[in-house]
């Protein structure tokens, strides 16, 4: 979030914006490896036979350690070098890749997910911390991080279209190995080009601070991901409880120490903090209201995955553009006025949502998703550059975990809170609907529960209990959907206030 020029002889290179590309692609197959793997569960449902469980952990399970070892990866890098900790990574990831696609029982998918996200979890905050150092002109670093975060959201996004692609020729296998040239290619061109960090009076890691990081977020992560799907409960409670506990515990031990993992002076500058918060807010809203934007398409408008991908791919466009866009920006206003009217464009999109219903209205949906990913797209670019800028050189790595740390937070806590607000939304909707007697208990109790329980049970109806049903779970889903984006609009609301209560001086 920076407007002053620094001076010429630390202007970025040909072969530095080279380098940027080299380490910029592998983050996006990290980001593609969080979705690609949606088209591909009938597939290898059928073929390796996981139980729902299994199934459930196949899913998440990267993503729960991507979470978990983001800030631990990052203090890492400090201390062993952030080259050496990108290609080991890279490394990791492409052998899991080949171990995944190989994969003959759910127990190996599973583990081999584990490692990808062990692995994964080592890229973002190495490529960060990288930028951090390579790209010393305040604007040049502006703009590469932009690059960074548009190739994030692209793969984010293409992820569900080259899965569809994929598996039109391939097996299922073939989804995790498009990474592997990708990481292949790191490896070769990395040495080359790549400049070594570390930060050279960083004293051994804290096993114990190490361990902790990964409990405390992995329990949290764990616990909101289970309350939005399953509700309130003692399981998903107790997780987020031992949470808190670990998480009061590694804050107690980082003031302890001489060498701390994370310095907790970080999170007391003004501007860190109020970043960190930003960050949670909008991916809070952007990351919940996909999920049920994926059901409307669905469910509602009968699409199938590839299409409803197909017309969700936008998404990425948008945020890939957004990021782009905003260093440039940036040169002309402040960054506080950037960020603040891409916010007021996210509540309008927010708001523009809760106008759909169960008539098709292709053009309002794309008008709001527009709206809703150019709005938020100046706060990953600007928050990330300011959290990178204000970190000290040598902790870079630490700051870069800690910022995706907050993203990743801040989408598991919009799926949870968006998720358990829409299904007790849609229960009371369903429950006070007027239904015609004679749907089957069996039918009607998963049907005022879920959507989808609904769409499979009117398929098992004749027509003139299935149309009411059917006509009953849209209205009750709408209007779910409608709490949850005034529920967006409202963080993104208080992500603007943040704002401009304390980053109007940031320059």
């Amino acid at each position: 979030m920076t407007l002053a020029t620094s001076p010429s002889l630390h202007r970025a290179r040909p072969r530095d914006w080279v380098a940027l590309g080299v380490i910029a692609l592998p983050c996006a197959v990290y980001a593609m490896d969080l979705t690609v793997l949606n088209l591909a569960v009938p597939h290898l449902a059928l073929d390796l036979a996981p139980s729902a469980a299994q199934l459930l952990w196949i899913i998440d399970i990267y993503g729960f350690m991507v979470a978990g070892a983001l800030m631990l990866m990052g203090t890492l890098g400090d201390r062993i070098g952030r080259r050496k900790l990108l290609l080991i990574g890279a490394a990791a990831f492409a052998l899991a890749s080949i171990a995944a696609a190989m994969a003959r029982s759910a127990e190996q998918l599973i583990l081999a997910r584990a490692v990808l996200g062990l692995a994964g979890a080592t890229l973002a905050p190495s490529t960060l911390s990288l930028i951090r150092n390579i790209f010393l002109d305040d604007r040049e670093r502006t703009f590469a991080i932009g690059v960074w975060i548009a190739c994030f959201s692209a793969g984010a996004a293409l992820g569900p279209l080259v899965g569809g692609v994929i598996l039109t020729y391939f097996g299922w296998g073939a989804v995790f190995l498009a990474a592997v040239p990708i990481m292949l290619a790191l490896l070769v061109a990395g040495p080359l080009l790549l400049p070594e960090y570390r930060d050279e009076k960083a004293g051994r890691l804290d096993i114990v601070s190490a361990a902790q990081s990964v409990i405390a977020v992995l329990a949290l992560v764990y616990g909101m991901k289970r309350v939005a799907e399953h509700g309130p409960g003692l399981e998903p409670a107790a997780a987020l409880a031992l949470g808190l506990v670990v998480v009061g515990f590694f804050l107690a031990r980082q003031k302890r120490l001489a060498d701390p993992m994370i310095d907790l002076a970080l999170f007391a500058h003004p501007g860190i903090g109020a970043a960190l918060a930003i960050n949670v807010l909008a991916m809070m809203g952007v990351m919940g209201i996909f999920v049920f934007i994926s059901q409307y398409l669905q469910f509602v408008l009968g699409m199938s995955p590839l299409e409803a991908g197909l017309w969700t791919a936008p998404s990425g466009l948008c945020f890939a553009l957004g990021s782009m866009a905003t260093p440039r920006l940036v040169r002309r206003w402040r960054p506080v006025d950037v960020l603040s009217v891409g916010l007021v464009c996210a509540i309008a999109g927010f708001l523009l949502l809760t106008q759909l219903r169960a008539e098709p209205s292709m053009g309002l949906l794309m008008g709001a998703i527009v709206l809703m990913c150019l709005g938020l797209s100046p706060a990953g670019t600007l928050t990330t550059d300011l959290v990178m800028r204000l970190a000290p050189p040598e902790r870079a790595g630490a700051a870069s975990g800690i910022s995706e740390t907050s993203f990743e937070f801040g989408g598991a806590m919009g799926i949870a809170v968006l998720g358990s607000l829409v299904a007790a939304s849609y229960r009371l909707g369903m429950e006070a609907a007027p239904l015609p007697e004679g749907i089957p208990l069996a039918l009607l109790e998963p049907a005022q529960r879920t959507l989808d329980a609904a769409v499979f049970g009117a398929a098992k109806l004749p027509e003139p209990l299935a149309t009411p049903l059917l006509q009953a779970a849209f209205g009750a889903f709408s209007h779910a959907v409608d709490l949850a984006a005034l529920t967006c609009a409202a963080s993104a609301l208080l992500a603007l206030l943040v704002a401009r209560a304390r980053l109007t001086r940031v320059r």
